[in-house]
């Protein structure tokens, strides 16, 4: 972030944050413009529907209940319907219209209804991983879950979006936890990432699930742990949301928000959120650890600053090295500053909680991957010509990289990139040229992005007012070019009632084509896919 990017008068956002109704059967939209006859399927979507039971409210963004939408595309036409996923989290607080299970930010206080011994008593529980399933869509054998940062999943009904079987990550595999955010072969293995938390301490884990199910029931059957990887401090683990993956890696981001496991294993005790745990070092370094995914060893070990990262852009290897470009700030604070009281603010209050916040911007280290012992020290070990990244080995087994930025000057108008995607079926692993993103002028996007990486030259969708949720981008049929074909964008606005749409936008030209307008108030969410009909 920059100084003299200093924002005010944000608008405030506050309904974009508040509980809305579900809309279980579908309904039409109102299309302006044209949405292409060729796509077929929907777009899915996932984040927070619901924020208090009763006189109770959750304290961070992440705690809210996940609230499924479906925009369904054809012919044209587009159908919108939404249900509230029905995790025992939500069964359990509808029940008692109070919140029953705690979340990342909000403990479940002990039910007043119990006489004083057994309050006292669950105030020595542990608490719970939930089964809110908030985060996003993702497939695993060609099934559709939905999935949040614990051990539990939810298998869902794309075309209905009705909850099926809850899938218990540690039934198969000894993790306590996975990301939501899993990376997946051409021939549908899938890649994930969990801790587990043993006798000797923590370790992360690199998971990888077979493509094909032996039967109909099947779901993490067959997963196995790939490696495992020891952390620097075995009881301050890094928090990590995500991950990346190239040709023959995978790339572990031990960064230092750190997860005081102490401090989280007596939340209950202390009567504070598992958030209250979590905490950015700013001393220590980041780490990427690459994985062989053939032979499940650990490579040389790469250093550079203290960094924070959710989300990773794409990883690729060409002529002896590995280009990891990803969505980073300088800062890992922001984890903590997602609280619902922050996105509720407004005036010269709300502009402060996003001045003091940092912006995370597009970059990419070159990690050489041919490092051995008679590699010297000292010398840049990056020889791309047109890159300004550098490595520099430092001891026998690290070395140490400095990023090149993937954006030029104009990039902080828009207040930086994340929710990045890119064409992933066809340039996941491989050298590419566009990735599209959210600028972030707010607390939430506010703009959509699309950078070539040729020039570094962005180009940019935006309407005061209105907040775009991350693009997906859907390739033409007979695609030709890497960016032959649209972005789909959930687009809301905190000022008109029930006027949220879908965005086409054809990614090439970064033109409007057309609009489908819903009815019904939708909150900001997190993350989405378009499942296309089969």
């Amino acid at each position: 972030m920059r100084p003299s990017h200093q924002l005010k008068g944000l608008e405030s956002i506050a309904p974009l944050v508040r509980s809305v109704e579900e809309t279980p059967e579908p309904i039409a939209t109102e299309v302006c413009g044209t949405i292409p006859t060729w796509i077929r399927g929907s777009l899915l979507r996932n984040g927070p529907g619901k924020f208090e039971f009763g006189n109770q409210h959750y304290n961070h963004w992440f705690d809210g209940m996940a609230m499924l939408h479906q925009f369904k595309i054809e012919d044209g036409k587009v159908t919108y319907r939404s249900r509230f996923l029905q995790s025992d989290a939500y069964k359990k607080n509808s029940e008692r219209n109070r919140i029953m299970v705690s979340e990342f930010g909000t403990v479940a206080m002990p039910d007043p209804c119990k006489n004083f011994f057994l309050r006292f008593l669950s105030r020595f529980e542990m608490i719970e991983a939930t089964d809110n399933a908030s985060v996003s869509f993702v497939k695993y054998k060609g099934d559709c879950f939905v999935s949040t940062e614990t051990n539990y999943m939810y298998r869902v009904d794309p075309e209905s979006l009705e909850t099926q079987n809850k899938v218990d990550w540690t039934k198969f595999i000894a993790v306590n936890m996975a990301t939501a955010h899993p990376h997946t072969e051409p021939d549908g293995t899938t890649y994930n990432m969990g801790n587990s938390y043993g006798r000797k301490g923590a370790l992360y884990n690199i998971i990888k699930v077979p493509p094909m199910k032996n039967n109909p029931e099947e779901t993490l059957e067959g997963a196995k742990v790939l490696c495992s990887i020891v952390p620097a401090d075995k009881a301050r683990p890094s928090y990590y949301h995500s991950f990346a993956m190239s040709e023959n890696y995978v790339v572990f981001i031990e960064q230092p928000i750190k997860m005081d496991l102490m401090k989280i294993v007596t939340a209950k005790l202390r009567g504070k959120g598992i958030s209250e745990g979590v905490y950015w070092d700013p001393k220590q370094d980041t780490v990427f650890h690459l994985v062989d995914k053939h032979t499940g060893q650990v490579r040389v070990k790469f250093h550079t600053k203290a960094l924070s990262v959710f989300h990773q852009i794409n990883a690729y290897e060409e002529d002896g090295f590995l280009m990891l470009d990803m969505c980073c700030s300088d800062n890992g604070e922001a984890i903590n500053n997602y609280l619902i009281q922050n996105l509720r603010k407004s005036g010269e209050a709300l502009d402060q909680v996003y001045n003091t916040m940092y912006r995370a911007f597009p970059r990419r280290f070159v990690l050489p991957l041919n490092v051995t012992n008679d590699t010297p020290t000292g010398v840049n070990l990056n020889t791309r010509p047109a890159s300004s990244a550098t490595s520099f080995k430092t001891a026998k087994d690290k070395v140490v990289c400095q990023f090149e930025d993937l954006h030029g000057e104009d990039l902080y108008e828009y207040g930086g990139l994340e929710f990045p995607q890119i064409n992933y079926s066809k340039f996941n692993t491989r050298p590419y040229r566009y990735f599209y993103g959210c600028g972030f002028r707010h607390l939430v996007g506010d703009s959509l992005l699309k950078i070539d990486l040729e020039g570094k030259k962005v180009k940019v969708w935006y309407q005061k007012g209105l907040f775009p949720s991350e693009p997906v981008f859907v390739p033409s049929p007979d695609a030709v070019e890497e960016d032959d074909g649209v972005i789909l964008s959930v687009v809301v606005t905190p000022t008109e009632d029930k006027s949220t749409f879908l965005l086409v936008l054809n990614a090439k030209t970064w033109e409007e084509l057309g609009r489908a307008e819903v009815p019904v108030n939708i909150p900001y969410g997190f993350h989405g896919t378009f499942n296309p009909t089969a």
